[in-house]
């Protein structure tokens, strides 16, 4: 880490990152959380964790209807209620409430699928790695996704050699069960998917979308000893986005569209393996 970029340099790009909420293309809408039954075969579960504490923010998001401390906040609720009401839509899986939960807490063990946005920024503690490791070796399987760039895949990386020492995260090939479980995704659908800090409104009214530099999207996972995937990494893309703004008219509708066959995918995977 000694040699990544300065650390004004690194919070520049995290105030960027911050920009879909506090700038630009915001939501406008006053409608109210959807309601959701209390129970459930499923449950979107967003892990709470430790941030690096160079990267820390103490921060509350200009909605009513968040408020938060850390990155694992990033895109909630919008994100995880439009995910389960695609989920609800698109297949026959009972969804109950999306829910949050500390990385150390036990009732992370009664779900199968987790969630993590900024993985780049995350910072875990002792416990929480020791925590992720058991989770996964009882059959955990965890997204993650909206971080980019050389220094924040270096975060995660290393992040994950504690977590299993020496597993290689690899490029997920398109002949993989997760590609084709509900939904064949094919060649063409290797792409990024923009977060709507990455939309530019033009002089006539219409909205372009911008893809930064250097920042060629992946797919990439980690399995374990039994060639079982546990961990779904979306880099140099953000999926929640497209989630979040899957009612706006603000935000590309191929690009929503991609965002839930790759996250209905993995659900259905760690529902079936």
């Amino acid at each position: 880490m000694r040699r990544a970029v300065p650390i004004a340099a690194i919070l520049l790009i995290a105030g960027a990152a911050l920009a879909q909420r506090y700038g630009g293309f915001q939501r406008e809408d006053d409608a109210p959380r959807p309601t959701f039954p209390a129970t459930g075969e499923f449950h979107f579960v967003r892990v709470e964790y430790t941030d690096l504490p160079q990267f820390h923010r103490s921060f509350r998001f200009a909605s009513r209807r968040a408020g938060g401390d850390g990155w694992w906040i990033v895109d909630w609720p919008d994100s995880d209620d439009h995910f389960t009401l695609g989920v609800q839509r698109l297949t026959r899986i009972d969804a109950g409430e999306p829910t949050h939960f500390k990385l150390t807490d036990q009732r992370l063990f009664d779900h199968p699928w987790l969630y993590a946005t900024q993985t780049g920024w995350w910072g875990l503690s002792d416990a929480e790695i020791a925590r992720l490791r058991e989770y996964f070796l009882r059959g955990g399987f965890l997204v993650v996704d909206d971080f980019w760039g050389p220094e924040q895949w270096e975060v995660f990386r290393m992040t994950m050699d504690r977590v299993f020492p020496g597993k290689p995260i690899d490029d997920i090939a398109l002949t993989d069960p997760v590609m084709h479980v509900l939904y064949d995704i094919e060649q063409k659908d290797l792409t990024w998917i923009p977060g709507t800090r990455h939309l530019r409104r033009g002089y006539d009214g219409s909205i372009g979308v911008q893809q930064p530099p250097g920042t060629q999207p992946a797919w990439r996972a980690i399995e374990d000893d039994r060639g079982r995937m546990v961990v779904a990494a979306n880099f140099n893309t953000d999926v929640g986005d497209a989630w979040e703004y899957a009612d706006s008219p603000i935000y590309p509708e191929p690009m929503t569209a991609l965002a839930y066959r790759y996250g209905l995918n993995y659900l259905v995977y760690a529902m079936t393996h």
